[in-house]
Formats: structure tokens, C-alpha cells, sequence
């Protein structure tokens, strides 16, 4: 009987824990992208999250760093869209390649405050690969570039 109660009481605590959880931590904020190139502003754009792109740190292929990206503006384009929460601690979306201009599905999971694990895949989640993207502080009220100014490259 005993043990009949304690099991009992671990499923209550099991689903109380669950309960709590619920929808896990947004990943808002400012995230410089696995490959240095750009900062990522995440913010609530509707029911969903987007991530636009804030500043352009150096603009080169993921693919081949020695190339110059020129042709491929980047300021202001939404690359993360319509992420909405899945499961205890991920992220469900699309993201925006813009060396291919492909969309594909993606999702985003906290690992601590300051990194965010971003894994695009094709299909289903084996087929992927997952980048580690770092928060960035946030620019001091002012510091922000203004609209139409050009992007820092370098």
C-alpha cells in the first residue's frame, strides 16, 4: 500500500512539474549567428517569433568565408519566422538562407541565457545541422544604426 501512495504522489509531482513548465523560455533578444556574419534581433512579431537582422557584422559565405556576399543584402531581413513553442524547451519556425534564398524548417532551443541552439533541417531533424548562435548586450539607447546607413563590414 505503501509503495501504492509514494508511486501515486511521483506521477501527482511528475504532472504538477509539467504543469509548471508549460511554455518554455522565448529567445528573445539580440544573437550574433553561428558564423559571425550577422546580429539577429528575436522579438514577438504577432502570436509568433521573428528574427530580423540588426547589424551586419562581416558579410561572407557560410560556405566560403573568402567570399564577399555583395550581392546579398542583409539589414532588416526577417531570417527566423513564425516560431511558436514546441514541447517543454523548443522552438518550431522557419529560417531564411540567403546564400540559396530557400526557407526551411528549424528549430531554436535555449541552452543557457547566452546560447541558443539553432538546428535547420529538411524534413526531419537528422537531416540538418545544429549551430550554436551567442547573445549579444544590447546596444546603449542611441548606438543603433540608423535606417539606410551602411552596414559595418569587415
Amino acid at each position: 500500500m505503501r509503495q501504492l501512495v509514494v508511486g501515486l504522489l511521483v506521477l501527482v509531482l511528475q504532472a504538477c512539474a509539467s504543469a509548471v513548465a508549460g511554455t518554455p523560455a522565448p529567445p528573445t533578444g539580440r544573437w550574433l549567428t553561428a558564423s559571425g556574419n550577422l546580429e539577429v534581433v528575436v522579438a514577438p512579431c504577432g502570436d509568433a517569433l521573428c528574427g530580423t537582422v540588426a547589424r551586419v557584422v562581416a558579410n561572407h559565405s557560410m560556405a566560403d568565408p573568402s567570399v564577399e556576399m555583395t550581392d546579398r543584402p542583409a539589414l532588416g531581413l526577417t531570417i527566423l519566422d513564425r516560431f511558436t513553442p514546441s514541447g517543454a524547451d523548443a522552438w518550431e519556425g522557419h529560417i531564411f538562407n540567403r546564400e540559396n534564398g530557400k526557407t526551411y524548417r528549424c528549430t531554436l532551443r535555449l541552452l543557457d541565457a547566452d546560447q541558443l541552439e539553432v538546428h535547420p533541417y529538411i524534413g526531419i531533424h537528422l537531416i540538418g545541422q545544429t549551430q550554436i548562435w551567442h547573445r549579444v548586450p544590447e546596444p546603449a539607447a542611441g548606438a543603433e544604426p540608423k535606417a539606410g546607413a551602411e552596414p559595418r563590414v569587415g
